[in-house]
């Protein structure tokens, strides 16, 4: 017989990943966004996502892929087509960040999108959320996107040593 010996850390670790995961795959919603591994998609639900409550950013999401469906798109449209279309979300400095950073990519990166946390964080109105969820979405990369909801929340000893764990900086 073969015995494994796990860190209390690793035993936590275990037990709260496993309820976690549990947990979203029978609460979980159908997001079009979630259906993509395409970084550009992905991007445009999280910026969306920023200040929008999920059951209004669906709609706005579809109608912003189906007027830009391909990042130069974007980028090739004049400002003021990009905030018609986002009309109704507010907080416009989101759309014209997001059209700076499709120039970027564009222009700078030539269409690619960057696959890590530190590449994608150059990019004009990404930050490090925006950046560890998109790679982490997209690209596999082990990246931890931590926001104000995890913040806000009073997380019990466990949570906040599962969360807070090493390079992950915790208020």
């Amino acid at each position: 017989m073969i015995f494994f010996r796990f860190s209390t850390y690793t035993m936590k670790y275990l037990f709260f990943s496993t309820n976690i995961l549990s947990w979203f795959s029978q609460n979980r919603r159908n997001l079009p966004w979630r259906e993509t591994k395409n970084p550009y998609f992905i991007w445009i639900s999280e910026v969306i996502l920023q200040q929008t409550r999920v059951s209004q950013a669906e709609n706005y999401y579809k109608r912003f892929v189906l007027n830009f469906p391909f990042i130069n798109e974007l980028a090739d449209a004049p400002e003021d087509e990009v905030l018609k279309i986002w009309q109704g979300l507010g907080y416009y400095t989101r759309a014209r960040n997001m059209h700076k950073g499709a120039k970027y990519i564009v222009e700078i990166l030539n269409g690619e999108f960057p696959r890590t946390p530190e590449q994608l964080i150059k990019i004009p109105g990404i930050g490090s959320y925006t950046a560890a969820a998109i790679a982490s979405i997209a690209f596999n990369y082990p990246a931890a996107a931590v926001d104000g909801n995890i913040y806000r929340v009073e997380l019990n000893p466990l949570l906040r040593e599962l969360i807070c764990h090493k390079d992950i900086k915790c208020k």
